[in-house]
């Protein structure tokens, strides 16, 4: 048995294992360990594991694992690494960093990090729904009485409906509360459940209610609180789009492998 230090990071509910991998602590091939960390009853309990890795060209390079071991861009995680950079004296303020999509940059701002996405140059309109991709895939499904849902069976039913069904896709659920802002709960795949929060689905439901009159920038209420969105609309296509909301630790401690 090894054993490795960790750090316990929550982004509006959405929590994750951190761990500072720079001296390769922690093997990035052992899958079945991540979902060990990630189990709630066996293990610590997350939604996501994070290595904080070195990187030649940029401060860091953050290594996301959701927790079946597929690798996607986390919004939420992305905060959370940055707020894990500055406490390992990595970083002040701002940073750029590394991750599965490419390169970011964010900026600290009291307890809220300002994380600059990639540009969404194109989406798909499914009936009333939209379809974006912001480094994960997002369904933006419209509802009514979004707290009565039942958002495990909704979002499996299309998550596993024969169009997603074998790269998986994160639905998100959006009740309309006025122009600019909105209650979201989210499926992800990946973790198979509803999460309390989720950074880059978040941000597709701004981009929706964007293509529906919002403007920048979008409030969206999710159960663990509330994150917002900045952006600049051009035609159909998106740029300079921020996702904007509090990270923080909640502990830490060692765990044996």
């Amino acid at each position: 048995m090894s054993t490795i230090q960790f750090h316990k990071y929550q982004g509006t509910g959405n929590d994750f294992v951190m761990i500072d991998n720079r001296e390769q602590v922690f093997d990035r091939n052992n899958l079945k360990a991540v979902t060990r960390l990630c189990d709630r009853r066996f293990g610590i309990g997350a939604d996501g594991v994070i290595l904080y890795e070195h990187d030649h060209v940029v401060d860091f390079e953050m290594v996301y694992f959701n927790p079946d071991g597929s690798q996607s861009l986390c919004g939420n995680g992305s905060r959370c690494a940055v707020m894990f950079a500055q406490y390992l004296g990595i970083i002040n303020t701002k940073t750029t960093f590394r991750a599965i999509d490419g390169i970011h940059t964010a900026q600290i701002k009291g307890d809220r990090v300002h994380l600059l996405m990639h540009d969404v140059q194109e989406y798909q309109q499914v009936g009333a729904d939209h379809v974006f991709d912001t480094g994960s895939p997002h369904y933006i499904r419209y509802v009514s009485e979004v707290e009565g849902l039942d958002v495990v069976e909704a979002g499996r039913a299309i998550r596993y409906s024969d169009t997603y069904k074998s790269e998986g896709i994160n639905v998100n659920f959006i009740d309309r509360m006025d122009d600019n802002s909105a209650k979201i709960r989210t499926y992800e795949r990946g973790v198979e459940n509803e999460t309390f929060s989720c950074g880059t689905g978040c941000t597709a439901a701004a981009l929706s209610l964007a293509l529906n009159g919002a403007e920048s920038p979008v409030s969206l209420k999710a159960v663990g609180g509330d994150l917002q969105v900045a952006f600049q609309k051009n035609e159909e296509t998106f740029s300079n789009v921020y996702l904007i909301g509090p990270a923080q630790k909640v502990f830490e401690g060692t765990f044996e492998l």
